[in-house]
């Protein structure tokens, strides 16, 4: 693991958590943010790639994730524009309503602000790229062909591009538009992260194996089937399918970030040589934490030791 250089490119927004019954608190997250700030905490560095303001708030933001270690040299600066918010209200199950306020984002302008052709010659020289169907629904369609050009450099060059749909309708304008930009990335991607609810929302219901059956075609080797307290299901082109069970755990406080959290455990295993199967072990481990805690983000102090726990 040592020497891995990895980037992940999305949005990064303030983070309003109000469970119920309790008083709102202001935070951060977003999806790759997430994943980012857990795979920092399992001792990879990763470098993250997106755009915030030159507001106090945005300040905070950097200062906190360099306390994380989240590498931030690539984080870039909008003179006229603020970090997005976005509120999460969470039921007795823990199941999350969001409401979002991110129309005119720092992170949407990243390709016209200065810096970013330089942030775009380093991703194409990472070992990992990783994004999201968010991070691609934040941007254009030749801004999306610049990611994918990222893409097809990393792959190119014997990397992995790890690519998590997560499909929010209220990020694109229609679901045919939605599914166009994240099938196109996918031809370049060699690590698809997806989750079956999602996968059912943007395509319709119908099983898992023909969801991963698609992203094979597409040319995606490993496809990682995320579903929920069922666990993962790992899907090897040209192999059978591996159910990867869930880890013990108890009834959730709050679901949000643990697909991102499962996302981190499972690149951290790959990382570090793990089998599919142990990456994925690794991924439910964590997720099964972070859904004990309100918010994305769960204290640093109760975060697992997954190299001696598997």
């Amino acid at each position: 693991m040592p020497g891995v250089k990895i980037a992940l490119m999305g949005e990064a927004m303030l983070e309003l958590t109000h469970p119920t019954g309790q008083g709102a608190k202001l935070s951060y997250g977003g999806d790759v943010l997430n994943t980012s700030i857990y795979l920092a905490r399992l001792g990879v560095l990763p470098q993250l790639v997106t755009a915030l303001g030159r507001d106090p708030y945005s300040d905070g933001l950097v200062k906190d994730w360099q306390r994380e270690c989240v590498q931030v040299s690539h984080v870039l600066r909008d003179p006229e524009r603020m970090p997005g918010i976005y509120a999460v209200q969470t039921d007795h199950q823990g199941e999350r309503s969001f409401y979002y306020w991110r129309q005119n984002s720092a992170a949407r302008n990243f390709f016209n602000l200065d810096g970013s052709d330089s942030s775009v010659e380093y991703m194409k020289q990472v070992d990992w790229f990783y994004i999201s169907g968010i991070t691609l629904s934040i941007f254009n369609e030749s801004e999306r062909a610049q990611l994918a050009e990222i893409a097809r450099n990393v792959k190119a060059r014997g990397g992995q591009v790890a690519f998590d749909p997560n499909y929010r309708p209220n990020g694109w304008p229609d679901h045919e538009t939605a599914r166009k930009a994240i099938e196109n990335f996918a031809t370049h991607a060699t690590l698809m992260l997806a989750t079956i609810d999602d996968e059912n929302l943007l395509y319709g219901q119908m099983p898992g194996e023909a969801h991963v059956a698609r992203w094979h075609e597409l040319g995606v080797n490993t496809v990682v089937l995320k579903c929920g307290p069922r666990g993962a299901i790992i899907y090897e082109k040209g192999l059978g399918a591996q159910k990867v069970p869930v880890a013990v755990c108890e009834q959730p406080v709050d679901t949000t970030g643990a697909g991102d959290s499962f996302n981190a455990g499972f690149i951290f295993g790959k990382c570090c040589g793990y089998d599919n199967v142990k990456a994925a072990q690794a991924g439910n481990l964590l997720a099964s934490h972070v859904i004990r805690h309100p918010g994305a983000i769960m204290p640093i102090s109760q975060m697992p030791d997954i190299s001696t726990a598997l």
